[in-house]
């Protein structure tokens, strides 16, 4: 059974001919108000567009992606809608980390579904993201069912490649800004996981891309992008284990080191065209 789910439009700008929107709306999934932003690009009266679900880093919200990245542009020449949900759930009852750190917590989601107190009953944004929020768009904006793809940057990059890795069949296409890429590896997926997940560490090959892959029963293109000159390159994002891990199994991932580029909002910004050619083509083939 459907859920009827209820929004209310926090706010509603004209731009590139179509409309930014941001909204709220109670969560199931994380048991607290949750917000979203969405990118409407111009379009028919009646017509429905395929849509693109982008995951934000951590310290992010909804609202840094479609601030800084330049995307509204992009969207709208293909005529692909944008939806960015937060990163994580927030609110007074909701628990934060109590060291006040950037990583863990409110911002840092990770895009998992927690297991641990004090995470477990409002850190689900791996359901919010699968589930929850598809139906809320589908029942509240003209958006194609089943014509989605997704992407993301960082801890966002990691949240896009797992998720689709996970749901064979649901997105078309999937691409990544400097992922973290083998986060039971790195210190910010052993500091999230341990956390959110607990000490199996069994249990948090169910998050991690480079131990995803060897199961894939999809083998959808995925484009990565990575900036040689990302300060997190070595230590967090390790992009030369996935390429290690798709070549072994014959998974198609094109692997971009772009020159002289960090791990801002400029590198996305720089080359977020590319990414929106790479979707585009995916969702117009089934059109």
């Amino acid at each position: 059974m459907t859920t009827d789910y209820q929004i209310s439009i926090q706010d509603k700008t004209k731009i590139f001919g179509g409309l930014q929107l941001a909204a709220s709306h109670y969560s199931e999934s994380c048991q607290c108000e949750m917000r979203f932003s969405i990118y409407l690009p111009p379009m028919e009266k009646g017509k429905k567009v395929p849509v693109l679900y982008w995951l934000s880093g951590l310290t992010c919200s909804d609202e840094n992606f479609l601030i800084k990245a330049g995307a509204q542009r992009y969207a709208a020449g293909h005529g692909i809608a944008i939806v960015c949900p937060d990163t994580s759930p927030r609110g007074d009852n909701v628990p934060d980390d109590p060291e006040n750190s950037w990583d863990m917590g409110s911002g840092a989601g990770f895009y998992v579904n927690a297991t641990q107190a004090p995470w477990s009953t409002h850190y689900h944004m791996y359901d919010y993201i699968v589930s929850e929020l598809p139906q809320i768009i589908q029942q509240h904006f003209p958006v194609t069912p089943d014509c989605q793809s997704i992407a993301g940057h960082s801890m966002g990059g990691h949240g896009a490649i797992t998720i689709a890795l996970r749901n064979p069949g649901r997105y078309r296409s999937v691409s990544a800004f400097a992922p973290i890429c083998a986060p039971t590896h790195c210190p910010w997926g052993q500091k999230a996981f341990g956390s959110y997940l607990g000490d199996d560490q069994e249990t948090w090959h169910a998050y991690d891309a480079c131990a995803l892959i060897p199961q894939s029963s999809e083998k959808l293109l995925l484009l990565v992008d990575q900036g040689d000159a990302d300060c997190f390159l070595k230590e967090q994002l390790m992009p030369e284990r996935l390429e290690a891990i798709c070549k072994e199994f014959d998974y198609p991932l094109t692997l971009r080191y772009q020159p002289g580029y960090d791990h801002s909002y400029y590198f996305i910004a720089t080359f977020i065209g590319e990414h929106f050619d790479h979707h585009a083509k995916a969702l117009k083939s089934i059109l």
